[in-house]
């Protein structure tokens, strides 16, 4: 599968790699624990992946601060950045709407961004991936426990296949694997950062918590979780599944956190992926191109123009010189011509007619 690609950099100047392949329909991968994006396409575990999600879909996926190809002479790391080098990537890479997938690490990431951008996510895809991360499991307090211990086998056996701490990692994500599962681990590991970067980032993404993220997601949400998955136990999954209104949750029968190729968890994995992001969304269902401008008063218009431009209530108001009361009036009437129910679905359907791109309003502050 030939791959491009490109560079961009963050707001804080790091250089961050992405790459595009396949074509289709847009689908973005939020970046997991280890990445490198050429190396990812001779990994025993992650191949299989790219291979579905490349066929039929234009997809976009990147190294992470730190990771791969992104700079990795920065001692900057937050869940924030992450954040932030993910909007920068999605931006750089001129993708307005599109399904969304994470897995594990990469799900709280994916979490957050649906949840502050719902303009731009037509469909999420969470695999194997929690809203607390491990050292948030004060329920299972041994968990915990075991999450120290994992840190220090991370720094010290980083990338060697016959260290002790090779053995537990195998036995965490793929138990069911080969010695040639394990060697494509250790060969990702030496390819995809160091040890020291290794062990910050871990620490970053297991005190996570995306609880109240999950609850602000509207877009429809298909949830997978391997049943006997001990890097992610299936508890979260359902916890994380409860946490979503629109989200449908399914089991698979595995024991392996990155399920086997050769295993029957992987068609059935890949079945409701595929059967999934061909469903098509509400959202965009609601006549994009039938968007009746000519309906709204100038004043409405202005006022939609505003909500394409992601600004608020209090901004609009200012902006136009108008009350907010003046303004809730006006969206209510704007709703109700355009026919939706929600700010996220105005939001894509004047940005679709041509609204919001040229900042009107803000630049007349």
């Amino acid at each position: 599968m030939n791959q491009d690609i490109r560079f961009c950099k963050s707001a804080d100047g790091v250089r961050l790699a992405y790459a595009v392949s396949g074509e289709g329909s847009p689908l973005v991968m939020s970046a997991t624990w280890l990445t490198h994006l050429e190396h990812q396409w001779q990994s025993m575990a992650w191949r299989p992946w790219l291979d579905v999600c490349s066929h039929g879909h234009k997809l976009l996926r990147y190294d992470s601060r730190g990771c791969g190809l992104s700079d990795r002479d920065t001692d900057d790391f937050s869940f924030e950045n992450w954040l932030s080098d993910f909007e920068c990537v999605i931006e750089a890479a001129g993708l307005r709407r599109f399904s969304l997938l994470g897995t594990c690490w990469g799900g709280p990431i994916a979490i957050e961004y649906a949840a502050r951008h719902p303009e731009r996510v037509d469909r999420l895809i969470l695999y194997g991936t929690y809203a607390r991360g491990r050292m948030r499991w004060n329920d299972r307090p041994q968990e915990i426990e075991k999450a120290k211990l994992l840190l220090d086998l991370t720094r010290l056996g980083w990338g060697r296949e016959n260290h002790a701490f090779q053995q537990v990692w195998a036995s965490h994500f793929q138990p069911g694997g080969t010695l040639e599962h394990l060697r494509s681990w250790s060969n990702q590991q030496r390819a995809a950062t160091s040890s020291e970067t290794a062990v910050r980032l871990l620490r970053i993404g297991w005190n996570v918590d995306v609880t109240e993220a999950a609850r602000k997601i509207k877009c429809p949400v298909l949830i997978v979780h391997p049943e006997r998955d001990a890097v992610v136990p299936i508890e979260e999954g359902r916890l994380l599944a409860s946490l979503i209104s629109d989200g449908r949750f399914v089991q698979i029968d595995s024991e392996n956190h990155m399920p086997l190729a050769e295993e029957p968890a992987w068609p059935r994995l890949v079945e409701e992926l595929q059967r999934f992001l061909a469903e098509q969304s509400v959202t965009p269902d609601i006549g994009r191109s039938r968007l009746a401008l000519g309906e709204l008063t100038p004043r409405e218009r202005a006022v939609l123009e505003g909500i394409a431009e992601g600004l608020d209530n209090t901004e609009i108001a200012a902006s136009l010189e108008l009350s907010e009361k003046t303004v809730r009036n006006h969206i209510t009437r704007v709703f109700d011509k355009i026919g939706v129910e929600h700010r996220y679905q105005a939001i894509v359907r004047a940005r679709d007619a041509g609204l919001g791109k040229n900042n009107r309003l803000t630049s007349s502050r």
